[in-house]
């Protein structure tokens, strides 16, 4: 007697939905980590010219020098302030997507329990119907051996 659940395509459509999930929680996290590595080489960027500021005071260089180099520097304070915006953007999508994927996670256990019930209700109804063939089988034996 051969189990076949009903709601298997249920079943399994879930489960791509919890693996789409997996997939998509996998790649916001290569885009935070992206947008992290990013980050960090902007404040060494940016570390690199304060430096070069200092340096430069120090050692006398032209107003015109002075300016230009706090110019670049203004211009990477508003590149780093951007892709803290971009950091942060991608952590929330990983919140996201992580939430998601529990969601569709629990879903998929929920399914997958109903038809881990359904088999054993089968295979306790299987066992019962056996049981009983066995049971009649005896019966008729001990009915025969008897007459």
């Amino acid at each position: 007697m051969r189990f076949r659940y009903p709601l298997q395509k249920i079943v399994d459509l879930k489960g791509s939905e919890k693996s789409m999930a997996e997939w998509e929680y996998a790649a916001s996290l290569g885009r935070l980590k992206e947008e992290e590595e990013r980050l960090r080489e902007l404040d060494a960027e940016r570390a690199a010219a304060r430096e070069r500021i200092e340096s430069s005071a120090a050692s006398g260089v032209t107003l015109a020098e002075l300016t230009s180099l706090q110019h670049y520097l203004d211009v990477l304070d508003g590149k780093v302030r951007r892709q803290t915006e971009g950091v942060e953007a991608a952590e929330a999508l990983v919140r996201l997507r992580r939430s998601k994927l529990a969601e569709k996670s629990i879903d998929e256990k929920v399914w997958q329990n109903a038809r881990d019930k359904a088999l054993r209700i089968h295979r306790h109804e299987w066992l019962i119907k056996q049981q009983n063939e066995l049971d009649e089988i005896a019966t008729v034996r001990a009915a025969s051996a008897r007459g």
